[in-house]
């Protein structure tokens, strides 16, 4: 594949939910060899260190059972510029930290896609749609709100503006198996194309995924790829706060990022919810830094086998 200039962007974000740890993510990531692995691929690796929030407050409209809402409106409003200037050079990779980061994240993609008149795409690899408002959370974590932020629903007071609501017709969820009901009913009135285990059981997870990258493709899109580690199994990838079990195993998740290497679209990357604390010898963060070389060209035979035990 052609050479890229790859971003590293530590975020150290662990405001999107009550559980801490994540803010060790990133130096994990670093640890577990992601810049090596990436320049081994003849890309260019750069590691811009890790990024600060925004100082910030928290409006008195925003639900009072919100955890942290200042610090990631903060977070928001530092990740989105920092995509907005790194995407015109190259492709950020966004190190998590928590999937609230992604508020950020897509917030700058969709800003820059639409400076470029392209459609922004979302691939959302992940146990839950995170599609709450920070009115429908109950649990009052804006980790699962990112997507109904980016979509444009309303009650996002105080966050940055949502100037290019990404399409729900441009959105692709894999993995589901986690969506409390009312996420599931407002879910079913969109677009949003979502594709739980049970489907990906029955049907394959390469499908529904060389469909939607056919459409990414058709319109000139541009793709920002969301990697959560509860995407996978937790018997592969433990280090996560929210496991769920029955993910996807080890070969369907380098599928699918083979898959989108193989398609040329990916202008964007998160990887997101590692908690290190949780890890067992850095056996999570060693899987996510290959499933990133993967998506960046390199192939499952080309790994060294690593015992853990």
């Amino acid at each position: 594949m052609t050479p890229k200039t790859c971003f590293l962007i530590g975020a150290p974000m662990d405001a999107g939910k009550t559980r801490q740890g994540c803010l060790m993510g990133p130096d994990a990531y670093r640890v577990a060899g992601i810049e090596a692995a990436i320049a081994d691929l003849g890309h260019n690796a750069v590691d811009l260190g890790n990024i600060v929030p925004d100082d910030a407050e928290a409006p008195a409209t925003l639900p009072d059972h919100l955890h942290a809402p200042a610090e990631v409106i903060g977070w928001t409003a530092a990740l989105a510029r920092s995509a907005e200037e790194t995407l015109p050079r190259g492709l950020p990779v966004f190190l998590g930290g928590d999937h609230a980061l992604a508020l950020g994240s897509v917030l700058g993609a969709a800003r820059y896609a639409a400076a470029q008149d392209r459609p922004l795409f979302v691939l959302w690899l992940d146990a839950h749609s995170d599609y709450h408002t920070p009115a429908s959370t109950a649990s009052g974590n804006l980790h699962g709100t990112p997507l109904g932020y980016v979509t444009g629903r309303e009650g996002f007071h105080g966050f940055p503006e949502v100037t290019h609501p990404v399409p729900h017709e441009n959105i692709c969820l894999l993995g589901l198996r986690s969506v409390d009901a009312p996420e599931r009913d407002m879910l079913q009135k969109t677009a949003i194309r979502y594709h739980d285990m049970r489907r990906i059981d029955e049907t394959g997870i390469a499908s529904p995924l060389a469909a939607f990258l056919a459409d990414v493709k058709a319109a000139n899109g541009m793709l920002h790829v969301s990697l959560d580690v509860d995407f996978l199994d937790p018997s592969f990838a433990p280090a996560v706060g929210t496991t769920v079990p029955g993910g996807a195993t080890i070969r369907e998740a380098h599928l699918v990022m083979e898959m989108i290497c193989d398609s040329g679209l990916m202008t964007s990357l998160d990887l997101v919810e590692l908690n290190p604390f949780l890890d067992e010898r850095g056996r999570t963060a060693q899987v996510m830094v290959d499933l990133a070389a993967s998506a960046l060209g390199r192939r499952v035979f080309d790994r060294t086998t690593r015992a853990f035990s």
